[in-house]
């Protein structure tokens, strides 16, 4: 028995070929009515890379210029708001010095004068004091550009 639903095969890439041959055929045809010879510039779709606006990477370390210009973005609150409670989360610090929180815990392994204070879940809460103390930190590394 011959199977009534037989596949269809499909060439597609046959039918572009074509499609580029007759524009080509078409432009020949252009320059020949006219009866002039008129040389043909081919034109590209795809805009030079030198037009397009450099995108720059959200990777990789900040040049000291960039870093710079963030130094002095840091959003502490003044003595008088700072000193009314006695402990900050590390979040909150974070959130104020424009840094990632496992920096603030890696400047608390190489400076000894930062000791904040842990709680029985291993919660870090900075006293004012720290908090004076990561500013101190804070201004050695970003705006003066010590190292560690």
């Amino acid at each position: 028995m011959g199977n009534p639903l037989a596949q269809i095969t499909f060439d597609f890439a046959a039918e572009e070929e074509k499609n580029i041959k007759t524009a080509e055929q078409e432009s020949i045809i252009a320059t020949e009515v006219a009866g002039e010879e008129i040389p043909v510039v081919e034109t590209k779709d795809e805009t030079p890379a030198d037009l397009l606006p450099q995108r720059k990477s959200t990777r990789g370390r900040l040049s000291l210029k960039e870093s710079g210009l963030d130094a002095d973005l840091i959003q502490v609150p003044p003595d008088e708001i700072l000193f009314q409670k006695q402990y900050y989360s590390i979040g909150e610090v974070a959130g104020w010095f424009r840094v990632n929180q496992s920096l603030i815990r890696y400047w608390e392994t190489e400076f000894d004068i930062l000791e904040p204070r842990k709680n029985r879940k291993g919660d870090r809460f900075f006293r004012p004091v720290d908090i004076k103390n990561l500013l101190l930190i804070y201004d050695l590394l970003r705006r003066r550009k010590f190292t560690i």
